[in-house]
């Protein structure tokens, strides 16, 4: 194909899940000229599994979309039923809001608000093949219906529906999500033009009718009252919708094991590898033994459905078998299944096929994001969606691209996983995948992305402008308590107590916003931390080439997770080095590691070669 051509557009997103309405808002806040494409844009935005935005991790990540100027924080505050801040018990920088969210409300907003953005195109279709030229660059897309449009620069959101399957028991069928088709030629596409693809699973559980549930008898959760959401300004929070947990038990168990052969996980009939951490019903009956029950908890699909979600029993056994372990659960004595669950595999591509701006190696101005690089949840899609989003637009108009780096925010702690270290299960965001982080907390996201942000045009003045104040408020009142105070009485004024607000803004005289006061807070108790993880973070490097005999195991290594075990077997790394770029390595399991080996090799009298470190230094 000759290399002058028409543009219809700048930027072309296909699909229109979280990963796209990011792209397509990003790209088209940036000026780029952008169509977005979906199967369906009824369905623009909409939440096939939990009605949820949020959480530990996956909170960070949409405090940093909302710090870049996504959309998905401003659609969370206008759909939110109900709010609740996780670890509250804890430091600040493993906590993480959680939203409900009335998932109706969040779809139809979705597409209201990208139909009548400037610079945006809606369009319905199937994309069958992306147009490449001699030299492998994109030209454009064409879609099922024979339609072509040109472009410089295509991103790929597809989500679930690369040659999705749905599995019900030992029923199965193509489908990319239940009632929706699969997009079959796409995948093959890519797999004849040399991209490497694997298969995934995940999976949803049955629905329920809200009035066949006693919740008479169910623990409640209570909703906090909040100054903020994931938005910069402040927002007074106002929970409307009840959720609630329950359990399963010893019968509900027995009627799971009794059936383990009837579900699509254990018959063989699913080749796709499911989540680790958001494991099917059946799976953790399976797996887990020794557990007598696990938590179901209960949670509204949206403000005017009758429908409930619960949580945590996703799965992919016979509609009669849900049904049956089902109503053994303490408040669904009499529960009416409206929604069979279901799991569902798909194709994805290996990630470490793509550069850190998430273009395709292979194949200059591709772009692709969302579970099609092997993640799973709507935040993880999201923030893939904008740093493509950004990134095709700085592509096609000739700028640098835009990298986020590990050490200053989750999306790049997640990118640089993703495309380093690639994929063998659904990737999750946990605050444990950053080494960092007691730097990258929810509170100061705006601070460390806002800037970066409003230079691209992602940022509106206004918004801006109180930022920035009270960016100086925050950096005036830290010098001034470090100039009048030591941090042994900073640290007393300011420790775990519930005050430590209202004596802030008593021994300072400013008047703070709670975020502020959370950052400032956070500063000052997280100093000494802060020091220690630097002595980590330099152990590490001066360790770096540090071998790891062949014949080390890992499994006998206590205070490692199970998970860093079993990676760190299967992978097993060459040196430190690389043991350092393994997904979900912290800087305190590398110097766990470092300690091991360095006491393994002594006790076979192998030299370490590292007698001139100041090893004392580092302890």
């Amino acid at each position: 194909m000759n290399n002058s051509y028409t543009r219809d557009f700048d930027v072309i997103v296909v699909g229109g899940g979280h990963a796209g309405i990011e792209a397509a808002h990003a790209a088209a806040k940036m000026g780029s000229k952008t169509l977005l494409i979906s199967l369906n844009l009824d369905n623009i935005g909409l939440m096939p599994c939990n009605p949820a935005i949020g959480g530990v991790g996956k909170g960070h990540i949409v405090y940093e979309i909302s710090a870049l100027g996504g959309l998905m924080p401003k659609l969370c505050t206008k759909t939110y039923i109900q709010a609740r801040m996780l670890n509250t018990s804890k430091g600040p920088a493993v906590q993480g809001l959680r939203l409900q969210i009335d998932k109706y409300a969040y779809n139809k907003l979705s597409k209201q608000i990208l139909e009548n953005m400037p610079n945006l195109t809606l369009r319905m279709g199937m994309v069958e093949e992306v147009i490449i030229d001699d030299t492998r660059t994109i030209r454009g897309i064409r879609t099922r219906d024979g339609a072509d449009f040109m472009a410089p620069t295509v991103i790929l959101t597809t989500g679930t529906f690369l040659n999705g399957k749905v599995h019900i028991g030992q029923v199965n069928y193509s489908s990319g999500r239940q009632g929706e088709e699969a997009v079959t030629n796409l995948s093959l596409f890519l797999q004849k033009n040399g991209i490497g693809m694997g298969r995934l699973k995940t999976g949803t559980p049955p629905r329920l009718l809200r009035s066949s549930i006693d919740f008479s008898d169910l623990e409640y959760q209570e909703p906090d009252n909040l100054n903020f959401l994931f938005e910069f300004h402040p927002h007074k929070v106002s929970s409307s919708h009840a959720c609630y947990i329950t359990h399963t038990n010893e019968k509900t168990h027995e009627i799971i094991r009794n059936n383990l052969h009837l579900s699509a996980m254990y018959s063989g009939n699913i080749k796709g590898v499911g989540p680790r951490y958001c494991p099917s019903i059946e799976d953790k009956v399976g797996r887990f033994k020794e557990k007598t029950s696990h938590h179901v908890f209960i949670e509204p699909e949206g403000a005017s459905t009758e429908e409930i979600y619960p949580n945590g029993i996703s799965t992919s056994l016979p509609y009669e078998i849900q049904k049956a372990y089902i109503r053994t659960i303490k408040g669904f004595e009499n529960a009416i299944i409206t929604r069979p669950g279901y799991a569902i595999e798909y194709d994805f591509v290996m990630p470490n096929q793509l550069h850190q701006t998430l273009e395709v190696k292979s194949i200059k101005g591709l772009f692709l994001a969302g579970q099609i690089n092997g993640t799973t949840g709507y935040e993880e899609a999201a923030g893939q969606g904008i740093i493509a989003g950004i990134n095709a637009h700085l592509k096609q108009s000739g700028q640098e691209p835009f990298i986020l780096d590990r050490t200053e925010s989750y999306i790049g702690v997640m990118i640089d996983d993703l495309v380093t270290m690639s994929v063998d299960e659904p990737y999750r965001m946990f605050t444990s995948r950053a080494e960092r982080r007691l730097v990258l907390r929810q509170d100061n996201s705006f601070l460390r992305l806002t800037d970066r942000a409003y230079k691209m045009g992602l940022i509106e003045q206004e918004l801006y402008n109180d930022f920035v104040q009270e960016k100086q408020i925050i950096q005036e009142t830290l010098k001034d308590l470090r100039a009048n105070h030591n941090n042994a009485n900073l640290l007393k004024l300011f420790g775990d107590n519930e005050t430590y607000a209202k004596q802030l803004r008593e021994i300072t005289g400013k008047s703070l916003s709670d975020r502020a006061v959370d950052t400032i807070h956070a500063e000052i108790r997280y100093e000494p931390y802060l020091k220690r993880e630097e002595k980590e973070i330099q152990k590490t490097h001066q360790y770096q080439q540090l071998e790891i005999p062949e014949d080390f195991v890992y499994a006998q290594v206590s205070g490692l997770s199970k998970e860093l075990q079993e990676k760190l077997t299967r992978i097993r790394p060459k040196n430190i080095a690389s043991a350092s770029l393994i997904p979900g390595m912290t800087p305190a399991a590398i110097s766990l590691l470092i300690f091991r080996v360095r006491e393994f090799n002594k006790c076979l009298n192998i030299p370490n070669n590292y007698s001139n470190l100041d090893v004392q230094s580092l302890q």
